[in-house]
């Protein structure tokens, strides 16, 4: 059966199995809890298999929620606009200036420039260039970006090396890009649409917990981007395609390249200001506190310090370009909804079933009834636990996507978290991360299709080093969150915090 038929056929069956589910009394006397299990199933299996587009199926609590009963329509619709989607508005926002004024292309070849022009350098410089990308604009336009200049490299070298040897180092490049693209992706909280999925899920579950900020992600997700880099580039050039890295790269492509570019310009300046403006903003809104010394955070300079949220912070910066009129051009600004309008809408509405989803979770308590029913596992060791759930997620999010899978997942890991009396962030940040690491198949992450597209590498090459690349990854995420992870987000195994309870 092929995709179209499977796709076809679930617009049916999703439905049947759904159907028959309510005949099922999950809990005795609290029919809410089957109604929406009912409803997560279907949401789930058109989501696996995108029966129906994805934006599609996260519109389904509007209307199953306060048909069923789970929850009133007027609490459902405004859970799909909140902090967190306006966080992404706005970065995505700024990402989008960034690429109409050719500034992301101009940083991607000033960091080319700096490396050596051997074939070792020049994969370490693509997948630095593309991981720094992908932590501020879509993986995506980082790939469709990085793909172009590699393209060029490599028809240089053909013009100068034996043609078996290209071969071979175009697939480590081409796989160094669209890899680096999913790692750079979770350094940052707006890298990639799971990490966004889990601070808003996490925050539904759990009110009262701390707020998970911009800097605090970022501490704890940088150091573990730039370690998983450094091992898959060393992996490449050493074990994967090592006879591929003996060859000489004239540097003059980059700095054509760069040329072409002319001198920066104003509007790049604005947005370059802008952009180091919004970082500095994310990292320092709220307190960070080092050891005995706490840096202050600027928030604490309004007197409503606590209204103010990273998606304020976004926003802010993103209406300021809107603002600001060109230079050379009459009657424009350095951002224009004509611009703005190329958002990903269809992310922000897969946001909002998802959050939407967690609340039904939540409301009905069939988070705390799936919890329970998984509660046996409390026996394992937790690192265990952690690593079971991460191979699971890595190698189920090779088939579906990344932000759904987080959307399905990550309600009923905070269920099962409650059940074995353990902190959920111990088990929904592992598994957030797991939903960005999927390196086998084309059709894993946007990255990986792309790069595919180019007809230079087949599945086999993809799948071969993939494979590793995944289970170094559900190591390194194990390790990052028994170690680091427990200091950042003050998770203690054996005492659980009173937002639980």
């Amino acid at each position: 059966m092929n995709n179209v038929n499977l796709k076809q056929w679930m617009l049916l069956i999703a439905p049947a199995i759904s159907l028959l589910f309510l005949l099922i009394e999950l809990k005795p006397g609290d029919p809410i809890i089957t109604r929406t299990a009912a409803v997560a199933i279907l949401m789930a299996l058109w989501w696996v298999t995108e029966a129906v587009p994805l934006a599609v199926t996260a519109l389904l609590p509007i209307v199953l929620f306060p048909t069923l009963g789970i929850m009133n329509g007027k609490d459902v619709a405004p859970i799909y606009f909140n902090h967190i989607i306006f966080l992404f508005i706005g970065g995505f926002l700024i990402a989008l200036a960034m690429e109409k004024w050719e500034l992301h292309k101009r940083i991607a070849l000033v960091i080319m420039l700096k490396f050596k022009m051997n074939s070792q350098s020049i994969l370490l410089g693509f997948m630095i260039t593309t991981a720094f990308l992908s932590m501020w604009i879509s993986n995506t336009a980082t790939t469709m970006m990085m793909v172009p200049i590699a393209m060029a490299v490599l028809s240089q070298l053909e013009k100068n090396f034996d043609k078996s040897k290209v071969m071979k180092y175009s697939i480590a490049l081409f796989l160094g890009i669209a890899y680096s693209a999913s790692i750079g992706g979770i350094a940052t909280i707006v890298g990639t649409p799971p990490n966004l999925s889990f601070t808003r899920i996490f925050a539904i579950l759990f009110p009262g917990s701390p707020e998970i900020t911009f800097a605090k992600w970022f501490f704890f997700a940088f150091p573990i981007s730039v370690i998983f880099l450094i091992i898959v580039w060393g992996l490449l050039v050493k074990v994967f395609f090592k006879n591929a890295m003996k060859l000489k790269i004239d540097g003059d492509i980059f700095k054509k390249q760069y040329n072409k570019l002319g001198p920066i310009s104003f509007e790049e300046k604005v947005v370059l200001i802008d952009f180091l403006i919004l970082i500095f903003l994310w990292l320092f809104r709220k307190e960070i506190p080092i050891g005995d010394f706490t840096i202050p955070g600027w928030s604490n300079l309004f007197e409503y310090s606590n209204y103010l949220n990273d998606g304020t912070v976004g926003i802010t910066m993103a209406v300021i370009l809107f603002m600001i009129p060109t230079k050379n051009e009459k009657n424009c600004r350095i951002l224009e909804w004509k611009t703005a309008s190329k958002l990903p809408w269809n992310i922000v509405l897969l946001f909002g079933g998802g959050f939407a989803l967690a609340s039904g979770f939540k409301e009905s308590g069939l988070t705390l009834w799936l919890g329970s029913q998984l509660g046996g596992i409390g026996s394992i060791h937790p690192v265990i636990i952690v690593m079971v759930i991460c191979t699971l997620i890595t190698f189920l999010t090779e088939l579906t996507s990344n932000t759904a899978t987080a959307e399905m997942l990550l309600p009923v890991l905070g269920g099962l978290a409650i059940a074995i009396q353990m902190n959920p962030l111990f088990l929904m940040i592992p598994a957030t991360l797991s939903c960005s690491f999927a390196f086998m198949l084309p059709v894993a992450t946007p990255p990986n299709a792309i790069i595919f597209g180019t007809g230079k590498l087949k599945i086999s090459d993809m799948s071969r080093v993939g494979i590793w690349i995944n289970l170094i990854g559900i190591g390194i995420i194990t390790a990052a969150v028994s170690m680091i992870g427990k200091y950042i987000f003050n998770i203690d195994l054996s005492h659980l915090p009173d937002w639980v309870k």
